[in-house]
């Protein structure tokens, strides 16, 4: 995709790493921000177009929120699902605003949004903050949805 640069958590390893090299091999930006003890460990991926070590998993998820123009998570593990929930609440709180998306591969994210579901359901959360991310299995029409973001100014409160 075409002046997209992709920024992510610098490291080699995992769908991201797979991720990051696709992008690099069409002649893409790819800027990662990894920590210092990651990178330590050999995590960094030393092809990338940019590389951040920053000292802790706090300031690098906060330098990501700021070089980001929108979020798109990736089916993965809970610092995954942890960083998602955590620019999915920011943008809830307007402390951001911008668009956050899940690809939905092979249905990935289903169980997730059924729990996300059922808060609605109890109401923890106003539908319209349920329907203030985007989700597609296919990547271009989730870059479009990204791309057509209009926030939720909803109370957060029920």
């Amino acid at each position: 995709m075409a002046g997209i640069t992709v920024v992510y958590g610098g490291t080699h390893k995992g769908l991201m790493g797979h991720l990051a090299d696709a992008a690099l091999a069409e002649g893409g930006r790819v800027h990662g921000v990894i920590t210092r003890r990651l990178h330590d460990r050999g995590h960094g991926h030393e092809g990338l177009t940019d590389l951040e070590i920053l000292p802790t998993l706090r300031t690098r998820k906060k330098r990501m929120a700021d070089l980001a123009d929108a979020f798109v998570a990736l089916p993965g593990g809970i610092g995954t699902l942890e960083e998602f929930m955590e620019v999915w609440t920011m943008n809830q709180l307007a402390e951001i605003d911008k668009p956050a998306g899940l690809l939905d591969t092979r249905g990935f994210f289903q169980p997730f949004l059924g729990f996300i579901d059922h808060m609605v359901t109890e109401k923890f959360l106003p539908p319209a903050h349920r329907h203030s991310i985007a989700v597609d299995a296919d990547p271009a029409r989730l870059v479009e949805k990204l791309r057509t973001f209009v926030r939720v100014d909803v109370p957060k409160w029920l």
